[in-house]
């Protein structure tokens, strides 16, 4: 029984974190790169370990190969010299010295070529690391967008357009500045139907005649005569008879 309660919480626990990974691939992206970082961190601490046993390698090797110089040098000398024993001391430490070259170089040729592959492999795998995060950066920007059409047009499928709803509006709007402007229209108009044109016609001469009364009696007050009308008339009545006499 505890054996099933155990598989039980084990497979609630299993959807919930399957559930957090579905709604946040980024969080697994981003842990994916730290693991990859701290594996080359290792990765890159043994070729480190490696890249110094050859280099120790190599200087054995140029130590060795210019203490068999030199051991050469001295076991002809003191052969010329008749110190047989000597060079024969020296001659059986060139053959160890030559041993252990041949040994250290062997070494150094397999030690280079093992960080040589391995320093190709963690190339690669960066290289194939690399292109991986991109496709899936590219993947997921294009899923984020696919999601955002989606929803765009679930919400617009969603939308019925009532009285009232923006698209209304503006329709009431426009149906509202119509009445209105045919509302002053016809007050304008019945205004202008209303007008007696005859009478505003008769306000206007005598609106004139009395103006031009007011400057006659403003001309005589100053000593100007004026051509009124009656005066031309007068004029023309007496003008004939001052001549016939």
């Amino acid at each position: 029984m505890f054996a099933r309660i155990g598989r039980l919480i084990r497979g609630f626990f299993s959807l919930f974190i399957s559930g957090l990974e579905e709604e946040n691939p980024e969080a697994l992206l981003e842990n994916a790169k730290q693991d990859f970082r701290n594996k080359m961190a290792q990765y890159n601490q043994a070729l480190a370990r490696l890249a110094g046993i050859s280099e120790r390698l190599k200087i054995q090797v140029k130590t060795q190969t210019t203490r068999i110089k030199d051991l050469e040098t001295r076991i002809v000398a003191n052969h010329k010299a008749g110190n047989v024993s000597l060079a024969g001391s020296l001659a059986r430490e060139l053959q160890e010295v030559k041993a252990d070259l041949e040994h250290n170089a062997e070494e150094l040729k397999e030690t280079e070529g093992m960080y040589e592959n391995n320093v190709r492999n963690a190339k690669m795998a960066q290289k194939e690391f690399g292109d991986k995060v991109r496709n899936l950066e590219r993947q997921l920007s294009q899923v984020k967008v696919k999601e955002a059409q989606s929803e765009a047009a679930a919400a617009l499928n969603g939308v019925a357009f009532k009285v009232g709803d923006p698209g209304d509006t503006l329709k009431g709007i426009d149906e509202i500045l119509g009445k209105r402007y045919e509302k002053a229209a016809g007050k304008a108009r019945v205004a202008n139907d209303m007008t007696d044109m005859a009478k505003v016609k008769e306000k206007e001469v005598e609106s004139q005649a009395l103006e031009q009364q007011a400057l006659a009696e403003f001309l005589s007050q100053q000593g100007i005569q004026v051509d009124t009308p009656a005066n031309a008339e007068m004029k023309k009545e007496i003008g004939p008879q001052t001549e016939g006499q």
